[in-house]
């Protein structure tokens, strides 16, 4: 009798499991039809593709998108769709420039490589060679083996930096170089470990300029953004942009307006998703800033160890992500998130492919992905790596749908006989929970939170719930 019963509990939580599941995957969008791209022409993908967006841009809160396909070597498609600024109610436009974020760091390595090209710097050579008026701090680790490779791959050893303070365009801000001096500490040994670094290449920022005698966003749009046609793009912010930068919206949804950095390396980079995709298409041909050669330097993997980002990608070059598809085709790319803004470009240089995805949204990851798998669908190209965000999804859904099944199990075991020790033990639980949701809804930024936005609302309601019910549980009489 008593397997039977036991049994039949199984049973009843899977039920649960199953029909939780399929409200929150319904309820969240993790489970979308696939609809038939009707052809294989852009003609027959891009109304499929404006058809998906409204529903997508709506289920995610996305109050603006802006992209631009390339396809064959050749840019066959841009628009924007919503909004710049939801409270005045501006549209975003094509020409709306927008900050990249971390796709600056893509951009800011052909901008070195450019000096590698012209004989005067050396990959290897150490990075404080080529800065006359800042001095590395001293550090137990080697300072003259932060070199430039190691800077451009993420393997110099310095931490992330500062990636939560903004200014107002027109609030005055530190300089460049009190920045570095702030921030450029060494946290590991140079070229042990992969480990992100916007410090890194805003020291990369300094080095351009040493080395040129110029101003680095000057040098930058002169000697590589107008050369790639790259007209709406600068790494100046400036109230004569036109028209103006949009408004970003936090994870809340709460309005970011239009900021800037003291460094412009690493994600200071205003642009347009159609000039985005002319810088993808500097490297599928002859163009007049790097030689081939540097271009194949920049997307040989540097580092396959990279960490949390190994979820989606398989290496790290310079300035660019890596993965080899399973039809061994090389796909590069790289992200961009701040705040209230998201942005995405994937490309496959072999074939003269390109997608790039501006949001002003926090929210993006997921939507991102989606827009991803439904382009590799159309071109017939294997999974990509950022389509794992949507398995993740998945089990974020699954692990919710478990806890409120279990959470209705126990309520209907509220009377049942429990030992003062299993009593116990459900309270301590049930309190470490709760701590652990108090600590988690006090954090200004949790990594879970911003890649799964709506998923993780329901993993900490589902967790709150049988945190909840595990505390009655443990005070119930029986």
């Amino acid at each position: 009798m008593r397997d039977i019963t036991g049994r039949r509990r199984w049973l009843w939580f899977a039920i649960l499991s199953l029909l939780f599941f399929l409200i929150i995957a319904v309820s969240t969008g993790s489970v979308q039809w696939m609809g038939r791209i009707r052809g294989d022409s852009v003609d027959g993908f891009v109304p499929y593709l404006e058809e998906r967006l409204q529903f997508l841009m709506k289920k995610h809160q996305i109050p603006g998108v802006s992209l631009a396909l390339v396809y064959d070597g050749r840019i066959v498609w841009a628009e924007a769709f919503g909004y710049a600024d939801l409270e005045s109610g501006r549209l975003l436009m094509v020409e709306t420039p927008m900050r990249v974020q971390s796709i600056s760091k893509s951009v800011t390595a052909w901008g070195v490589l450019s000096l590698y090209d012209q004989g005067l710097i050396d990959l290897d050579a150490p990075a404080g060679a080529y800065l006359k008026n800042f001095s590395l701090p001293p550090s137990d680790f080697p300072v003259e083996e932060i070199t430039v490779r190691r800077l451009l791959s993420h393997t110099a050893g310095l931490p992330l930096g500062d990636v939560f303070t903004i200014y107002s365009p027109t609030e005055e801000m530190p300089s460049l170089q009190e920045k570095l001096t702030q921030e450029v500490v060494l946290a590991r040994h140079p070229g042990t470990a992969f480990s992100y670094s916007n410090t890194g290449y805003n020291l990369l920022e300094l080095l351009i300029e040493e080395v040129t005698g110029r101003d680095f966003a000057e040098y930058m749009e002169t000697e590589i953004l107008r050369p790639l046609g790259m007209e709406n793009s600068s790494f100046n912010w400036s109230a004569a942009l036109t028209p103006a930068p949009p408004t970003g919206y936090g994870l809340d949804g709460s309005a970011v307006p239009a900021y800037v950095y003291p460094e412009k390396a690493s994600g200071g980079l205003f642009a347009t998703a159609e000039d985005i995709a002319r810088f993808l298409l500097g490297s599928m041909g002859e163009n007049p800033v790097l030689s081939k050669d540097s271009i194949n330097l920049m997307y040989t993997p540097t580092v396959d160890k990279i960490g949390i980002y190994s979820l989606v990608f398989d290496a790290y070059g310079f300035g660019h992500y890596l993965e080899t598809l399973s039809s061994g085709m090389l796909s590069v790319s790289h992200g961009g998130q701040g705040t209230g803004i998201m942005t995405h470009f994937q490309a496959f240089p072999e074939t003269g492919d390109g997608f790039v995805i501006l949001t002003n949204s926090q929210r993006s990851w997921p939507f991102i992905a989606y827009l991803l798998r439904e382009w590799a669908r159309w071109r017939g190209f294997p999974s990509l790596g950022m389509e794992r965000i949507l398995w993740g999804s998945w089990g974020l859904a699954g692990i919710a749908a478990l806890l409120l099944a279990q959470s209705v199990m126990l309520l209907t075991q509220l009377f049942t006989p429990k030992s003062i020790r299993s009593r116990w033990l459900r309270a301590l639980a049930a309190l470490a929970l709760f701590a652990l949701l108090l600590w988690n809804a006090n954090q200004d930024y949790i990594f879970l939170r911003a890649v799964f936005p709506i998923h993780s609302v329901w993993l900490w309601g589902a967790a709150l719930v049988f945190a909840a019910v595990l505390l009655i549980s443990a005070l119930s009489p029986g």
